[in-house]
C-alpha cells in the first residue's frame, strides 16, 4: 500500500533510507497479527496482535539504552515506565498490544527471557508492555493473545521496514474513525559532521473523524461512512455512548545520536505537536503515552547487582549532543511522528471484525482532491 509520501502529500524533513523506525542501527521490529473469526459466535472474532520493538535487536536484549518517557493523557499503561523513570535506562524489548493483553505480554517476555536469556532473569525484570484498545473490532475480554504471540513477534524482529495499516499490536485500531494502527517514519539530522537518524513507530488508536487535518487542510468532512460513529454500539444502556476520539495512541522515538535521559524524556515531550498537526487536541478518554531512547553509550546505564568491592570499580561516562543543539531533533520527532500517523492511515484498508463492526480505510483519493484545491498538490481535481 501507497505510503504519505507515495501519494503525494507534502511532507517536510529527509527521511532515511526506508523512511521508517528500522532505519536507525540496530533497531528491528516485529509484528504477530491475529486474525481469527469463530462461525458460531461473531462476538468471539479476533482482530488483534502484538509488535515487538528491538532497541538493539534479539542480541542486545539486556543491553541498556538511554531512555525518557512522557505523558499528554494518562488514561493507558505502559509497564516498567516507573523504573526507566528512575534510572533513565532501558534494558528490553518494547511490547505493543490491545489493553487487555498487558499481563500475557508481559508473562510472555518473561519467558522468552528465561528460555533465550537466562543470567537475565537471574536479578530482575521489568518489561516494557504498551497498550491501546481495540474492543470495537476485537473481542478484546477474549484470550486471544498468548504469551506465545510475546514470544513470537521479538523471534520476528528484523531491521527490514516494518508493515503498517492494521498489523501486530494495531490490528484492530482506528485512527481519527478510520483504519487505524502501525506507522513509522524516520528523518536524517546532521550535527558535528554526522548524519544521525531519528525515527518512530506509532500504534495508533485516538482521534474522532471531524479533527482529521493532513498538511494543515482540515479534512474531517470526507464523503466517507463512520460507523463507529453510530450511536449505541457501546451503549449498556442510552445514557452510556462512547464519545468521539475515545481510544489511545502509542508512539516510540529511537535514534543513534546519543542523549543523555533527560533529552531523550525531551524528545518524547515534542511528540504531541506531532500528533497534533494530525488534529487530535487529545481527549480526555485517550491514553497517550511516549517513549524515546537512543541506541548510543551502549550498556553505560547498566544498573545489576554490583560485583566486587567499589574502589574495583569506575567511573562512567556519557556522550551527548549539546544541549543548545537539539532543536533539530526536537523538529525531526514532530516531523517523523506527523506522517508515521499519515502512513498507518494511507497504507490501510477496510477491516471488518466482531459482531459486524467494521471500519473503513481513509479515502486518499478525497485526500489527495481536497490538497489540490487547496495549492498543495499539483493537478486539477474532478470535484469543485
Amino acid at each position: 500500500m501507497p505510503t504519505a509520501r507515495d501519494v503525494g502529500f507534502p511532507l517536510a524533513g529527509q527521511p532515511g533510507p526506508a523512511n521508517a523506525v528500522t532505519d536507525v542501527r540496530g533497531v528491528s521490529v516485529g509484528h504477530v497479527t491475529i486474525i481469527t473469526d469463530d462461525p458460531e459466535d461473531p462476538h468471539r472474532a479476533a482482530r488483534t496482535g502484538v509488535t515487538a520493538i528491538l532497541p538493539r535487536g534479539r542480541d542486545g536484549i539486556g543491553v541498556t539504552a538511554a531512555c525518557g518517557i512522557s505523558v499528554l493523557n494518562g488514561n493507558g499503561e505502559m509497564t516498567g515506565s516507573h523504573w526507566i523513570a528512575e534510572t533513565g535506562a532501558l534494558g528490553g524489548p518494547i511490547m505493543l498490544t490491545n489493553t487487555h493483553a498487558v499481563g500475557t505480554v508481559h508473562r510472555g517476555v518473561i519467558d522468552w527471557i528465561a528460555a533465550n536469556r537466562p543470567d537475565g532473569t537471574m536479578e530482575w525484570l521489568l518489561p516494557v508492555v504498551a497498550e491501546t484498545w481495540d474492543g470495537y473490532l476485537n473481542a478484546i475480554n477474549e484470550p486471544h493473545v498468548t504469551g506465545a504471540h510475546a514470544a513470537e513477534a521479538i523471534e520476528a524482529a528484523s531491521s527490514d521496514r516494518p508493515a503498517e495499516g492494521s498489523v501486530g499490536g494495531g490490528t484492530g485500531m482506528n485512527c481519527y474513525e478510520f483504519s487505524g494502527g502501525s506507522g513509522t517514519s524516520s528523518r536524517i539530522v546532521s550535527f558535528g559532521g554526522v548524519d544521525y537518524v531519528l525515527g518512530v513507530i506509532v500504534q495508533a488508536n485516538f482521534g474522532s473523524r471531524d479533527e482529521l487535518t493532513v498538511a494543515g487542510v482540515p479534512v474531517g468532512d470526507l464523503d466517507a461512512p463512520n460507523p463507529i460513529a453510530a450511536d449505541g454500539w457501546f451503549a449498556a444502556d442510552v445514557a452510556r455512548v462512547a464519545p468521539p476520539g475515545a481510544g489511545s495512541v502509542i508512539v516510540v522515538v529511537a535514534t543513534d545520536a546519543p542523549m543523555l535521559p533527560e533529552q531523550c524524556q525531551a524528545l518524547a515531550r515534542r511528540v504531541p505537536l506531532g500528533l497534533a498537526r494530525t488534529g487530535t487536541m487529545g481527549s480526555h478518554f485517550s491514553g497517550d503515552l511516549f517513549l524515546a531512547f537512543s541506541t548510543a553509550n551502549p550498556g553505560a546505564l547498566d544498573s545489576g547487582f554490583p560485583h566486587g568491592p567499589a574502589d574495583r570499580d569506575a567511573l562512567r561516562s556519557l556522550d551527548f549532543v549539546p544541549w543548545n543543539r537539539m532543536d533539530p531533533f526536537f523538529r525531526a520527532t514532530v516531523q517523523a511522528v506527523e506522517e508515521a500517523v499519515l502512513n498507518c492511515l494511507t497504507t490501510n484498508v477496510d477491516l471488518a471484525g466482531r459482531s459486524g463492526h467494521w471500519m473503513p480505510a481513509l479515502p486518499v483519493d478525497q485526500v489527495s482532491r481536497r490538497l489540490m484545491r487547496s495549492g498543495l498538490l499539483p493537478g486539477h481535481p474532478q470535484e469543485p
